[in-house]
């Protein structure tokens, strides 16, 4: 007979208690979730009425999240750019090229130890600062910090090549003049839409629980400056939020997906959070 003597029946009660706790089903922690990849392309001034003439962006707004009320913080496209990656638009209040201090997501992320890349469509060998047109530097804002090219801004013909293996946490992507819509017609720039976005909806990063923002820089010039915003994730069901977020929000989100503390306005801003978990 197995008997459990007085002076240790009480151990016994606590490991049986224990047990319905759940403490002794397995021996091992539950693995953490991987972290996820985030994706953010950058089109240019339209309003949400414009932009959703495209089919395919159509196709987007009615299948996965939609950011009903999300406004640009300022005209022209350059302080929005700013905004989006480093919480501030610096008192830019024109599409200039402006050398400022290293206090942008990029050299953030590159600080603790996040992998990311920006590509961009049209840079050549001269680099960020002087590829000609139709790409647009103003459209480069990881160009503005500090000055300088930082080694993370490439070619958008070296995205195919990541999105098949090591495609970094943070990947920013930045079409030419044409394909943004800037200088050329809605529908030549939703046609690469589905080229860009079709690829990044085939890549492992982003099917393994990744998320695609999708924004305009600005709208086309009102003072209310609304712009479409859609948030695209595996398995997403459609959804509208009608919180109000701006560029401030988005650039919060990201960093709050990526793990950093949160840059400049985007520390007051409210998140995401009905439209993307962290």
């Amino acid at each position: 007979m197995n008997r459990v003597t007085p002076k240790y029946k009480w151990l016994a009660q606590l490991a049986g208690a224990a047990c319905l706790l759940g403490a002794c089903a397995s021996g091992s922690t539950p693995a953490p979730a991987p972290p996820r990849h985030v994706f953010v392309i950058v089109m240019e001034n339209r309003s949400p009425a414009e932009a959703l003439t495209g089919a395919y962006t159509a196709s987007l707004a009615s299948r996965y999240g939609v950011a009903d009320d999300y406004h640009a913080v300022a005209h022209p496209s350059v302080p929005n750019y700013l905004a989006l990656t480093s919480g501030s638009t610096w008192g830019v209040t024109d599409d200039g090229y402006h050398a400022l201090p290293t206090a942008d997501l990029g050299d953030q992320l590159t600080a603790a130890g996040v992998s990311w890349r920006a590509y961009m469509e049209g840079m050549g060998p001269a680099g960020c600062l002087n590829s000609p047109l139709p790409y647009d530097p103003g459209h480069d804002p990881f160009a503005f910090y500090g000055g300088r090219c930082p080694p993370n801004v490439v070619p958008l013909t070296a995205l195919a090549g990541d999105l098949a293996a090591n495609t970094p946490r943070l990947s920013w992507i930045a079409p030419d003049r044409c394909h943004d819509q800037h200088d050329c017609a809605v529908s030549v720039g939703d046609d690469w839409l589905r080229q860009e976005v079709g690829a990044i909806m085939l890549s492992k990063a982003w099917l393994g629980g990744g998320v695609l923002f999708i924004t305009w820089d600005e709208d086309d010039g009102s003072d209310a400056n609304h712009v479409l915003t859609l948030v695209v994730a595996p398995g997403g069901s459609h959804a509208v939020s009608h919180r109000p977020y701006t560029h401030y929000s988005l650039l919060a989100t990201i960093e709050d997906l990526m793990g950093v503390k949160r840059l400049g306005q985007a520390a007051r801003a409210m998140t995401m959070s009905d439209l993307v978990s962290a």
